[in-house]
């Protein structure tokens, strides 16, 4: 028979998934510390208290069968007295909680994406609107995710996250700089703007794509000396951030566009508004308007229906556009989506073979873009120390996702958070190599 356990009351956080649900991890957490709760974020297990809260994410398989067993731990924990509650939250339980709570009933309480406030309630304290903004970051001091919307109005045949976080909701300009002051009082240097869909941005507030006039604002903030872009759309992009991005030297040349695909027959039935035409149009004029910018996107390879040639157009396709970072993950039948009412007819091993030859292309691709940096000094934000090595990024990388610039620790002392200009002495695909530029200096 299970004991509780003699732990006082200490809340654990754990997120899965992605920067979104970072960000509402960290929203929990300046909640429950206002609330007078001890709150802690994935401590190791002798420090982990008695209370649970794990944050799901229910994106694609590998992402839902994570979090599943993530639950089933800590089911597995309560049982033998280790914690006494855990409850769940995030998109795999707003999207599955009757199976869950069917499957998993040793949770204690299953709570969806919008209901933070009585998750609160659940584990003893109040949502207090007055924290606007305000978060426990879990990031490098240095940098932070500023979720400016909620949710998606774009109609993707293979996506499940208007299922799991409604339809888009932009959140005020005046909002987003006051909280993004915030962040600058505790010494946030560089702000990730993330949404599901930024380009789609203002369109339910101000009636029109704003994107632009929020990133004017925010590059006014004092302290704020990078902002960075994620998750763009290909159709409707606002041109004028762009311009901006050209002249306001705050934002980052760099650009995360999820695009998926390109061969016309299969961008049409994965409904995304786009062509092979527009969307290599757009990153001309991308690469255009502002030369040596980084591009990162994504694609799905073995969407049901993908022949033997719509791959090839798309691995074509790749090796023309040099995109600076690109990621690939094989397709996964969501069901609710539009695209399950297809069949999933692209065999597993094969799925994973098109992957497995994107991510070869690619690896080439980013061992070339790489060599051609050596010599080459780079502003960069140091945000950790690890080992005998100061790990830094230059504006075109990206936190957890991109290139890192490795700095010997034994030969030269850098404090973190700071920006320092790096000579790059060597690289391999994915990793640059450098050293202080004025302790390499001639």
């Amino acid at each position: 028979m299970r004991t509780k356990s003699l732990k006082k009351n200490k809340i654990n956080v754990i997120t899965l998934g992605c920067s979104k649900n970072v960000y509402d991890s960290e929203v929990l957490m300046g909640q429950l510390k206002a609330s007078g709760k001890d709150v802690t974020h994935e401590a190791p297990a002798e420090e982990e208290g008695n209370i649970i809260v794990i944050n799901t994410c229910g994106f694609i398989d590998n992402a839902k069968e994570e979090s599943v067993n993530m639950i089933l731990n800590y089911a597995d924990k309560k049982e033998q007295g280790i914690v006494d509650k855990v409850f769940v939250t995030g998109c795999l339980s707003e999207r599955y909680k009757p199976d869950l709570m069917k499957e998993i009933p040793n949770i204690d309480q299953y709570f969806g994406t919008t209901e933070l406030p009585l998750l609160l309630k659940a584990l003893g304290a109040d949502y207090k609107h007055e924290l606007l903004g305000e978060r426990l970051t879990t990031t490098p001091k240095n940098y932070a995710y500023l979720k400016i919307a909620e949710g998606c109005d774009r109609p993707c045949s293979f996506c499940a996250i208007p299922l799991m976080r409604g339809k888009h909701v932009s959140q005020p300009i005046e909002k987003l700089v006051k909280e993004a002051e915030g962040l600058a009082k505790n010494g946030v240097k560089e702000l990730i703007l993330i949404a599901q869909d930024l380009t789609y941005y203002g369109l339910d507030l101000y009636k029109k794509r704003n994107l632009a006039e929020l990133l004017e604002n925010l590059a006014k903030v004092e302290g704020i000396e990078w902002i960075r872009l994620h998750y763009a759309f290909p159709s409707g992009f606002p041109m004028d951030v762009l311009e901006l991005m050209k002249r306001e030297p705050k934002i980052c040349n760099y650009i995360d566009i999820p695009l998926q695909h390109i061969s016309d027959n299969v961008l049409k039935s994965m409904r995304r508004g786009t062509t092979y035409e527009k969307t290599t149009k757009l990153l001309r004029d991308f690469r255009e308007m502002v030369p040596g910018m980084a591009i990162r996107t994504t694609l799905i390879v073995g969407y049901p229906g993908e022949t033997e040639e719509d791959f090839q157009i798309l691995k074509n396709w790749v090796e023309e556009m040099r995109f600076e970072r690109l990621g690939c993950f094989t397709y996964s039948h969501e069901e609710n989506t539009h695209a399950y009412l297809l069949e999933d007819d692209v065999p597993a091993d094969v799925k994973q073979q098109r992957a497995n030859e994107i991510m070869e292309l690619q690896s080439q691709i980013s061992w070339e873009l790489n060599q051609e940096k050596i010599g080459q000094v780079y502003r960069c934000i140091i945000d950790r120390k690890e080992g005998n090595y100061f790990i830094g990024r230059t504006e075109f990388d990206s936190p957890d996702v991109d290139n890192e610039v490795l700095i010997d620790a034994t030969v030269t002392y850098l404090k973190t958070g700071e920006f320092v200009d790096i000579k790059i002495t060597d690289a391999t695909e994915f990793d640059l190599y450098g050293a202080p530029a004025n302790a390499t200096a001639e």
